[in-house]
This record gives structure tokens, C-alpha cells and sequence, in this order.
């Protein structure tokens, strides 16, 4: 994630320049000239989007603080695939004349220095990042839909096979499939060995959720006063802060509304202030680690907690940790996503976004807040941004699709599945 800060003043050609981009309102054109993001078979997701937060005169109006209105960014971002730094110079490379048109609109940008340190030195790291299915690639999503349809043709192409054994199909799709790729129609890249140093990372997060609760057992005896200080300070904000959730603006959300729905996919931006009070900063940092920690040790194969839908997702802090941007790419309607975290995961929204200004009213952290359904839509909607352009690899394919692809290739290349396994494998076709 990139962050250049822009002047209010140059708002207007910056969104009339990046909206060339796109092929239709919001969704970029994989082949538009300033950004061909479709030259770059490792980038799954990307985005431009103006960070600009309609909703900070909340800190005034609900706290009577006043604070130095904080600066308008941009951002771009980019959910890839491989090592940063290759992808970093590969962007700078190929797409280097058109990013530096995009960001000599920004605050402090030098068209005739180096784009990638320029890059490097802008970057805001995720504090919590989510990936749907660590290890499938942008290569693997595409051929194993390739794989799919040509499935779904031969299959239509062979009607004998609809009264032949799950064992039968299983044989005679396995030569099809050998056919194909010996002919070059059917590429089916084997997957490159897991890099050491993610490895190693991985350990260190599996070791480490592994002692978290045994420390925390064992240093019970001397932090137990202060969690309970701590958690009756928290009940007594719950119950003070300041709640406010007005209906949106109609033109805010028909603005958000023209951007969405395009595809079976939907890209979210979401920005604000975190309440005032070093208790909630603590807390706030508390729960992303640990949401970051589960993200890369329990939450690795298709489900963030119960959700299924989000492909990718990012928190990062901005201006020194005072306000925090949530961005994700996820699957079906907004008010599905909505209602999809409210009934199965709200103790989670509450945990992190309770956090931040005008939230419902939650009750020990983790209850209430998000169950007042309306109060909450109506929070979300206020802090929501429309991204100016987003890019989606492979477009019609949902999270549910892409998993469902991957087993597909995976029975297709077992030897040996017992009868149960091969007909769940048939009906997977």
C-alpha cells in the first residue's frame, strides 16, 4: 500500500486522470495505458483510492477536540503474488511513465527520481492482513479455471459418461486432461517450492500463538489487577462514548452504489478516527495483532473466522496511529458482507472497529455494537470511500469458485481415491 498525501486543490484532476483507467465506473481496463495491470500475471487485486475522510469533524462534534484537519491521500495497492522487492522493481519497470503521471499529482513527488525507492519509501504496512488461501497464485486461479471449462465442454461433448461410475469418469477425464496439456491447450503449472524465509516466518507465528496462552496463564498472578482496571475503564467508556449513526447522505451513497455490483466481487474501503484515550489505542494495537497472528497461522485455507467471501483484506494505521484504513475484496452484495460478519462474526467487527468514533454501543468489547444492525450500516456507509479504480484477475470467479477449481485439479491428479472421495469429486463437476 502506497500513501502519497494530496493537496485538496488537485482532488478533481487526480480522479479525472485515473478514471481513464477504467472500462466502466470504478473497474479498470486490464489494458488501459497509463497502468496495464493485466501485464502482471502475480497481481490478483489492485486499487486507487483518495483517502479522504468525510468524517473527521466527528473527533470535534461528539469530543470537543480539536485537531489539525488531517492531510487527503492517495493510495494505491496491491495484493500479489512472490518476493516484494521483484514486484516493486517489475511495477517500476513496466508501468513506470504511466504511475509517475499518477503520482506527480502528489505532494513531494519527483518525476526525474527513482520510482521504486520512491515506492519503498511510501509504503504503510498492514498492522493485520488476511489471504483467502495462502499459496494459490494468480497463475494457478486462471489455469484452474481453464481446467474447469474445459472440463464442463468435454463433458457436454460425452454424454455416455452421465451413466459411467464415479471411477470411470475419474479415468477417462484424467486422459482428456493429459491430452490437452501434451497438446499445449491445457497448462497446468506445477507449484514452486515455499520460500524459506516465509517458512521460517511461519514458524515464528505458530510458536508464538502456540506460547501466547500459556504466558498468559502463568503471568496471571501479576497482570490480573490490571486487566480487571482495564476492563472496568473500558465498561465505563462503553457506556460514555458518544454514539452517532445519522442516515448517509443519498449522493454519498449513490456514489459508492455506481461502483458496485459489477461483478460477483466487490472491492470496500472504509477510513476513521480512533476514539480518543491511550486505553483504546492499546487495545486497538492488542486486537490487531492477534487478528494478524490468527490470519497467518489458523486463518490460511478459505475462511476468515466463519466468512468465506473476502479474498484479501488489510488494517493500516495512518498519521502516527491516530486514524485506521480497512480495505478488502470480497464476494456478493454489500448488504450480504454486512449481514454475513453481523450473524456469524460480530464479536470480531465489535473487538476491532468498536474502537473507532461514533461505533454502536458495544458491552465488555465484544457483545452489542454490530447487532444493532441499522446503527452499524449506517456507521459503515459514513466512513466508506470509493475506490477510483479497481482491478480483479480473474473477474465472475468467486472465493467459493476458486476453491472449488482447486480440488477439482487436486482429484484430477490423484491416483488413488477411495469410491467415497471419487464421488464427491464428481460432484464437484
Amino acid at each position: 500500500m502506497v500513501v502519497a498525501p494530496l493537496a485538496k486543490d488537485r482532488m478533481s484532476a487526480m480522479r479525472e486522470r485515473l478514471s481513464g483507467m477504467n472500462a466502466q465506473p470504478g473497474v479498470a481496463d486490464p489494458k488501459n495505458l497509463l497502468v496495464p495491470f493485466g501485464l502482471f500475471d502475480n497481481l490478483h487485486f489492485a486499487r486507487f483510492v483518495i483517502l479522504d475522510d468525510q468524517t473527521t469533524g466527528d473527533l470535534r462534534e461528539l469530543y470537543g477536540i480539536q485537531r489539525p484537519e488531517p492531510p487527503v491521500y492517495l493510495a494505491f495497492l496491491g495484493d500479489f503474488d512472490g518476493d516484494y522487492d521483484a514486484f516493486i522493481d517489475d511495477l517500476s519497470n513496466r508501468a513506470g511513465d504511466g504511475l509517475r503521471r499518477v503520482f506527480s499529482l502528489c505532494d513531494g513527488f519527483g518525476a526525474s527520481g527513482d520510482l521504486g525507492s520512491w515506492i519503498r519509501s511510501h509504503e504503510c504496512r498492514a498492522s493485520a492482513y488476511y489471504c483467502n488461501w495462502v499459496g494459490r497464485t494468480v497463475k494457478q486461479c486462471l489455469e484452474e479455471k481453464q481446467l474447469r471449462t474445459a472440463i464442463r465442454d468435454h463433458l457436454a461433448a460425452s454424454p455416455h459418461l452421465a451413466d459411467a461410475s464415479p471411477a470411470e469418469v475419474h479415468a477417462e477425464l484424467r486422459r482428456f486432461a493429459a491430452t490437452e496439456q501434451e497438446a499445449g491447450r491445457l497448462p497446468l503449472t506445477p507449484a514452486e517450492p515455499t520460500p524459506f524465509v516465509w517458512s521460517l516466518w511461519h514458524a515464528i507465528y505458530v510458536l508464538t500463538l502456540a506460547f501466547l496462552i500459556p504466558i498468559g496463564i502463568v503471568t496471571l498472578p501479576v497482570t490480573l489487577i490490571p486487566l480487571i482496571i482495564a476492563a472496568l475503564r473500558l465498561r465505563h467508556l462503553e457506556k460514555t462514548d458518544p454514539v452517532y449513526a445519522p442516515r448517509p447522505d443519498p449522493d454519498w451513497i449513490e456514489k459508492l452504489a455506481k461502483i458496485e455490483d459489477w461483478s460477483v466481487t466487490n472491492q470496500f474501503n472504509v477510513l476513521g478516527s480512533i476514539k480518543p484515550g491511550p486505553l483504546r489505542t492499546v487495545l486497538l494495537k492488542t486486537v490487531l495483532w492477534i487478528v494478524n497472528l490468527t490470519t497467518h497461522v489458523i486463518y490460511t485455507k478459505g475462511r476468515l473466522a466463519r466468512v468465506a467471501t473476502i479474498h484479501f483484506a488489510r488494517w493500516v494505521y495512518l498519521d502516527g496511529g491516530s486514524r485506521v484504513f480497512f480495505a478488502s475484496n470480497y464476494d456478493g452484495s454489500l448488504d450480504s458482507y454486512m449481514d454475513d460478519f453481523i450473524n456469524k462474526v460480530a464479536f470480531g467487527l465489535n473487538a476491532v472497529f468498536s474502537n473507532g468514533i461514533a461505533y454502536p454501543r458495544t458491552a465488555w468489547l465484544v457483545f452489542k455494537g454490530a447487532k444493532d444492525e441499522q446503527a452499524f450500516k449506517y456507521v459503515l456507509r459514513r466512513h466508506q470511500l470509493p475506490s477510483e479504480v479497481w482491478y480483479n484477475a480473474y473477474p465472475g470467479l468467486t472465493a467459493f469458485d476458486l476453491q472449488r477449481n482447486s480440488r477439482i485439479r487436486r482429484g484430477l491428479e490423484a491416483r488413488n481415491m477411495p469410491a467415497h472421495e471419487l464421488a464427491e469429486w464428481v460432484a464437484l463437476l
